[in-house]
Formats: structure tokens, sequence, C-alpha cells
């Protein structure tokens, strides 16, 4: 089993990006357990249906943001680009404490696409550990560097719970204050990260063209599994606030199940990588589809405090598996050289689809109602199993067919 040794500077770029990982993760739960609420509150009878456009705000950010990240990074390196991450991060915070003393929902709208700029870079934490690692450990350190976010589960709702009225009496200020002070941390944090950039050769070379890349079967599931798992997660996790207080719940229940989904999203991290290197990723990336599929099962199943934890429990599992398997899939398919265009394709996809998820979520769980909200993930389910099946057949055949 590939290990890291203990002087390897891919062991100490790893632990650094696991801990900026569990910091930036704690940003988002807060957001995701904040965020919608708050914009509740500030709307009024009439345009309450819009409650989760800073959620889709959060994801078009970071679709905007992920082609020039991921190319600046290529350009300028990991660390100058984790940094200017952080930055906009901080920018988010302080924005977001202004819109609610204002009350101001365009404020708290411009606040969310800070947020999003800066998961477009921060989110290249999981890539930027793959790289620097050995292709055996790349699994693995995928895994451990999103294993940070179990911290997150812990530290991001229960700060929320505490500073909810630290700026009393405007109710969720002290959250984004919160999530300000944990980007600067963040931006302390990747000061010591030690990870080479590009030669000017490798980076005018630029490989092949993404049409050739594209054509991979490999590829493309990569990006039906990280895609489809992706949408699938925050269309449950951006609805179940709004579902949970239209069922009479309280801001600490939404807030616990939202705690619990965060841990289940991180926890299996820490050996997801063993499983995909036992299993096969193919084989993880089709259990990680079943397993969202159950979320979507347990919704319909009812509206109790138990069906609404145990299937968000279930979305982050079922997430956790098909994005950590299709990343790793993913760093198959390119040479170092492409890594930058190839890197930003797959994310790009991957936030627009979510950045739709959570735009209709808001529509879907208003307009429809919880169940129609669940009935609609079953298809993309559907089609992360049958593209990890298609291409374990096709690779089958590739094996057993005779040689001419």
């Amino acid at each position: 089993m590939a290990r890291l040794a203990p002087g390897d500077p891919s062991s100490r770029n790893v632990a650094l990006l696991a801990l900026a990982q569990a910091l930036f993760m704690s940003v988002q739960g807060m957001g995701s357990a904040t965020t919608p609420l708050a914009a509740h509150a500030l709307l009024d009878a009439d345009h309450k249906w819009l409650a989760t456009m800073p959620v889709f705000l959060v994801q078009l950010g970071i679709m905007v943001a992920t082609v020039p990240a991921s190319l600046l990074m290529a350009a300028i390196g990991r660390r100058l680009g984790f940094s200017i991450g952080a930055a906009f991060g901080v920018l988010c915070g302080l924005i977001g404490v202004v819109a609610l003393y204002r009350r101001s929902f365009p404020m708290l709208c411009l606040a969310a696409g800070f947020q999003g700029a800066q998961a477009a870079f921060f989110w290249y934490f999981r890539l930027a550990a793959a790289d620097t690692s050995a292709p055996a450990f790349r699994a693995k350190a995928i895994s451990l560097v999103m294993a940070g976010g179990v911290l997150a589960g812990f530290i991001g709702p229960q700060v929320a719970r505490a500073a909810v009225d630290w700026l009393a009496p405007v109710t969720f200020a002290g959250i984004y204050l919160a999530m300000s002070g944990f980007s600067m941390l963040v931006l302390v944090l990747v000061q010591g990260l030690s990870i080479a950039t590009l030669a000017k050769g490798e980076r005018g070379a630029g490989g092949r063209s993404m049409r050739i890349i594209a054509r991979q079967g490999a590829y493309r599931v990569a990006l039906a599994s990280s895609v489809f798992g992706y949408a699938v997660m925050t269309l449950t996790m951006s609805a179940t606030p709004l579902a949970m207080l239209a069922c009479g719940y309280r801001f600490g229940d939404s807030a616990t199940v939202i705690e619990a989904h965060i841990i289940a999203m991180f926890l299996p991290s820490f050996f997801t990588g063993h499983l995909i290197q036992r299993f096969g990723v193919l084989s993880i990336i089709a259990a990680g589809g079943l397993i969202e599929l159950l979320c979507a099962i347990v919704n319909l199943a009812g509206a109790k405090f138990a069906n609404f934890l145990v299937a968000n429990i279930l979305v982050g599992i079922g997430w956790n598996f098909t994005f950590i398997a299709g990343s790793t899939l993913l760093t198959y398919t390119y040479t170092p050289a492409e890594r930058g265009k190839v890197q930003a394709s797959h994310d790009f996809a991957v936030y627009t689809a979510t950045a739709a998820a959570a735009a209709l979520s808001g529509m879907l769980q208003a307009k429809a109602g919880w169940a129609v909200t669940n009935l609609t993930a079953i298809p993309l389910l559907i089609a992360v199993v049958g593209a990890a099946l298609w291409l374990g057949m096709r690779r089958q055949r590739l094996v057993s067919a005779p040689a001419a």
C-alpha cells in the first residue's frame, strides 16, 4: 500500500491542505446552514421563493471563477492562487455582516458571489494534493484532504449556533463575521505550502486539445460522477432547511441536520481512498450513486426529523464516493501540461450543474414541494450508476478481446 514518508514534502502539503480544507468547509457549512434562512428573513412575503438565490449565486460564483482560478494557478502557482481565494472569503464575510445590518438582500447576494469565488480556488485543494503525490497515492491524497472536512462538520454548525447572536439584535451577522475570520486563518495556513509551478516550457506546450481529451471514456465517466453526484447533493442540501422550516422545525433542528450531513460528506474520506484501491474506482462511483438514490427514497418516505437526518447523511456519503472517485479517475486522463485546462473543464461542469441545482431547489420547494424536489434527483443518479457500469463493461471487453 502506498504511503508518504515522513520527510516527503508531499506529506506536509497534504497535511496543510487538509487543515485548510477543514477551515474552508467550516465556512461552507456556516453558509449552508445560515444563508437560506438569512435571505428568507430579508425577503417580503411575495418573494420568499428567492430564499435560495444566494445559494445559487455561491454556485454561480464558483462556476464563473473556476476556469480562471485553475488557469491562473497554472501560471502563478498554488500558494498565491489560494491566497487570492482566501481574500475573497474575507470579503464575503464582511459584506455579509453589512448586508444584514442594512437589511439588504442584494448585498447578501454579493457576499454569496464572493463566497463562490473563494470556493472556486479552494476546491482545487484536493487536486493540488493529487498532483504532488505519486500515482499510487493519488486516491489517498485526495481522500486525506477531503477528510479535513470532518472537522468542519463539527466546527461549522457549532460556530454558527454560537455566533448567531454575537451581533444581536442583528440575527445571523455574527456568523458572517466568523466566516471572515476562518478565511483569514486559511490565508495564513497556505503560506506554508511548497508546490512547484510548471516550467515555462511545460506551460507553453499545452498538450492535447480538450476535444481529444474529452473523447476518453474515463474523462466522461469522471465528469458524470462528479457533476451528477454533486448536483443531487446540492439540490437536497439547499432545500432541506426550507423544507424543515415549512414542517415547523427550528433553526437548531436544521443546523443539526446540516451538521450531520457535513460529517457524512467527509468522514468516509478516511477510508474512501482505500476502498478505491481495494474495489476499483468504478465500483465506488456506482456505490455512491446508489447511496444517493437511497437518500431520495428516504425523503420521499416521510417528513419526520429522522427522515431529514438519515437522508442528509446518505446524500453526504454518496457525494463523498462519487466526488472523490470521480476526481481520482480524472487525474489519470491528463499530463502535467494539460492539468490546468482539464481540471478547469471538470470543475466548471461540476459547478455549472450545482449552480443550476441550487437555483432549482428553491423554486421546486416553493412551487412543487419536497416530493418533486427528490424525484428530480432520481434520473441523475441512474445516469451515474449507468456510466460506471458502461465503462466497466467496455474495459472488460477490451481486456478479453483476442489479440489481432
